[in-house]
């Protein structure tokens, strides 16, 4: 018998860490911790059946058709630099700078949105002349915006308003109506009497809050060079190429390099976690109900990559403070119809990237996609690839219609705004079920005050697109953050 001192060493089992979600959030999360903890035992949750969330990239018949998202900006570092890591920097995509425009329901008609006309910001007195998009009043309101004065208040560091309130405000009822609500009803399928300005969009914000005006901080910021700096940065954040990119694989193949990435059995779809909870000796208990049945899993981190109300569902018994402030983060829901019609089945000549629907116009579809034209190459030439979307915060009924009643709803308004005409050669209806977070006034407090309340919860962590941000590179960094966070616990522990 050997010396109790020449017993071989008992071997500690391997840290394990879960991953609730397997949206894009969840899954650079699981990437990051990969590489920052690669002996840690990762186990990603997602109840559906496939993981990627509203990054759906389906191949039928060799046409490439997203269902959900289709593009990220380069803007933001956040998907370029994950392309990079993942060894798909040469897939980027730019779209079709040729047709590269929006245009706007107004009657039965489709107008190009002002020339120089961003979201809030009219960047050409000539572009707002020239546009048929708005009466001669609503013109001239709306290049009165430098001389409104500020709002009071708008110095403090909490100040917030509706985006509706701060558009109306400085540019007019009529440019909010029949510009700012439409192309912002397309990002965030929102509300915007209720949706906040300093959690969507603070640099409009800041540029009242510094300039008094948002004409004359664009008039200051275009005398400014950038800085040796802000050069590096750009070119980091993908400056090559556009504003708004793609893969030519598709969206679904950032999701499909992240699972190839990451180990064999880390992935488990069809496995929905019913219950989290918290053990004496601070690890935490996962119950999952997957293939197999149902079983409890013990874990030493975890983070909740869920939309906000299902982690306050799953966090009622950890943390009630915690899960009622997530709870008050409501989410949107939304459905993409997608068409595929012959091209002589078209009137219009199709020379924007889509179009967006005011909702004082009083159409069933929030916006419409010219997929095809924005990326070429992606059905034959003969065909068209167009998207409808509807739903969302002011019409939320509309996504329970069944499938049938959704693409008659799409073929009647496209008939009308496009002049399609006959049977379209292929359809298909992708449902987004409370898949968008709704931003409301008073966003940003409420996120600064449960992510400070997430943090007291030992290796946890938040991520998703109900916090900081929808975009696929906002998505990106949040689980990428989450993960360093848990990381560096964990090795704290050891």
């Amino acid at each position: 018998m050997l010396p109790e001192n020449d017993l071989p060493a008992a071997v500690p089992p391997p840290v394990r860490v879960a991953v609730v979600g397997g949206g894009i959030s969840g899954l650079a999360a699981a990437h990051r911790l990969h590489a920052l903890f690669p002996t840690a035992e990762l186990r990603v949750y997602e109840r559906r059946e496939r993981v990627g969330g509203p990054l759906d990239t389906l191949h039928q018949d060799g046409w490439l058709i997203e269902r959900g998202a289709d593009s990220f900006t380069t803007k933001l570092p956040g998907a370029v630099q994950l392309c990079r890591e993942l060894g798909i920097a040469e897939e980027i995509i730019g779209t079709n700078e040729q047709h590269r425009r929006a245009l706007v329901a107004r009657g039965p008609r489709l107008q190009p949105t002002p020339a120089g006309f961003v979201l809030m910001r009219a960047n050409s007195v000539a572009g707002v002349l020239r546009s048929p998009v708005l009466s001669l009043r609503g013109k001239l309101r709306l290049l009165a915006e430098p001389f409104v004065r500020r709002a009071a208040g708008i110095e403090q560091p909490q100040y917030d308003e509706s985006v509706a309130s701060f558009a109306t405000r400085r540019l007019g009822r009529e440019a909010f109506e029949r510009l700012v609500q439409p192309l912002l009803a397309g990002i965030y399928v929102a509300d915007a009497e209720r949706l906040s300005l300093a959690g969507t969009m603070p640099e409009f914000l800041q540029a009242e809050r510094e300039h008094g005006s948002l004409t004359r901080s664009l008039w200051r910021g275009s005398q400014a060079a950038p800085s040796p700096q802000q050069q590096a940065e750009n070119m980091s954040r993908g400056a090559r190429y556009g504003v708004f990119v793609s893969l030519r694989g598709g969206v679904g193949q950032l999701v499909q390099s992240l699972l190839d990435a990451l180990p064999v059995g880390t992935v488990e779809t069809g496995a929905e976690v019913q219950q989290v909870a918290r053990t004496d000796e601070g690890r935490w208990t996962l119950t999952v109900a997957g293939a197999a049945g149902t079983r409890a899993e013990h874990f030493d981190a975890l983070v909740m990559a869920t939309p906000a109300p299902r982690a306050a569902a799953l966090l009622a018994d950890v943390d009630t403070e915690l899960a009622g402030r997530l709870a008050r983060i409501r989410c949107a829901s939304s459905a993409v119809i997608g068409l595929v019609c012959r091209r002589e089945q078209i009137e219009h000549p199709l020379d924007g990237f889509g179009f967006v629907v005011p909702a004082i116009e009083g159409r069933d579809l929030v916006a419409g996609s010219f997929a095809s034209v924005k990326y070429p190459g992606r059905v034959p030439d003969d065909i068209v690839h167009l998207r409808a979307f509807v739903g969302g915060a002011l019409r939320p009924e509309l996504t329970d219609l069944p499938d049938a009643e959704l693409v008659q709803l799409a073929r009647r308004e496209f008939g009308e705004l496009l002049g399609l005409r006959g049977e379209p050669v292929w359809s298909d209806v992708a449902r987004w079920h409370e898949s968008m977070p709704q931003y409301d006034v008073g966003h940003v407090p409420l996120v600064d005050g449960l992510m400070a309340r997430a943090a007291q919860l030992p290796r946890f962590a938040l991520a998703g697109n109900s916090y900081r941000g929808v975009g696929i590179p906002q998505c990106i960094a949040g689980g990428r953050n989450a993960a360093e966070s848990v990381a560096a616990q964990l090795n704290d522990r050891q």
